[in-house]
């Protein structure tokens, strides 16, 4: 029973922690069926398992903390499903690579990539975002009446979109910790609507990602049961608690988490090599 109640936690920990930032919270899922599968299960969970079982999770908790956002109206679909259009095909890419990666290579791969995302966004106070005119130019007003101007190039935004759904799908983390830094950095996206916008991608492309890996016997949809509940309500915390932060109290919760989850990954990947 305890086991149980500590999976419904994580479920929630995690979806709450994910929505607020964009993550999707895959990046704390993954590191905790790896750590705890033993506890948890009874037996060591294989990568491509965590990584599979916390996609179809993320399902739960994007579409949860989706529903709360568009009703904050901060969510910019049509970018959303332009970058779906290269990033589901991409998770489904990333997800077939999975079993390719075992023990310390896919602990190391996943804490560099953390940690190169944790470094661009430290600097992100140094480096200002992008005053260039894009090709494409997005006016959204949101729930509070306020007038977002910002923009994007479509073949870049493809471009990313692909990349984004291969990391989506080889790590199972949804690609929010791609997506969040792009949009704010290159596009200028403001942190809120970028962080909307991710949750609802990650939407899209988890779907895509777990179609793979249920097909390939990747997903322990006992622990998805156990987890769904918990990032269900998680997902909803999490955007309504986001909606009441700035956009500076969400970027630096982004680079602390970035950082600790990437040390502990590369720490851990690197003494079992």
């Amino acid at each position: 029973m305890l086991e149980w109640i500590l999976i419904l936690l994580t479920g929630v920990v995690a979806s709450i922690f994910g929505s607020i930032v964009g993550l999707g919270g895959g990046i704390i899922i993954v590191p905790v069926l790896l750590l705890l599968g033993p506890q948890l299960t009874g037996a060591p969970i294989p990568e491509a398992t965590a990584v599979g079982t916390s996609l179809a999770v993320l399902i739960v908790t994007a579409l949860a903390s989706s529903r709360t956002y568009a009703k904050q109206r901060k969510v910019d679909f049509r970018s959303a499903w332009l970058l779906f259009i290269t990033s589901g095909p991409g998770a489904m890419a990333g997800s077939a690579l999975t079993s390719q990666f075992h023990g310390p290579a896919f602990q190391l791969s996943f804490g560099i990539f953390m940690l190169l995302m944790a470094l661009l966004l430290i600097l992100r106070d140094r480096i200002k975002p992008s005053a260039r005119q894009w090709p494409v130019t997005v006016r959204m007003t949101d729930g509070a009446g306020i007038e977002h101007v910002y923009g994007y190039s479509l073949p870049l935004l493809l471009g990313i979109g692909l990349l984004v759904g291969i990391v989506s799908g080889l790590f199972g983390i949804g690609g929010g910790s791609l997506f969040v830094p792009v949009m704010v950095l290159l596009f200028a996206f403001p942190p809120h609507v970028a962080t909307a916008t991710s949750m609802f991608v990650i939407f899209l492309s988890s779907i895509s990602g777990s179609v793979v890996h249920g097909a390939m016997g990747e997903i322990d949809w006992l622990l998805v049961a156990a987890l769904a509940p918990g990032a269900w309500l998680g997902g909803k915390a999490g955007a309504w608690i986001a909606s009441r932060m700035s956009g500076k109290a969400i970027l630096w919760l982004l680079r602390a988490t970035l950082l600790v989850l990437a040390a502990r990954l590369i720490w851990q990947g690197a003494s079992q090599l």
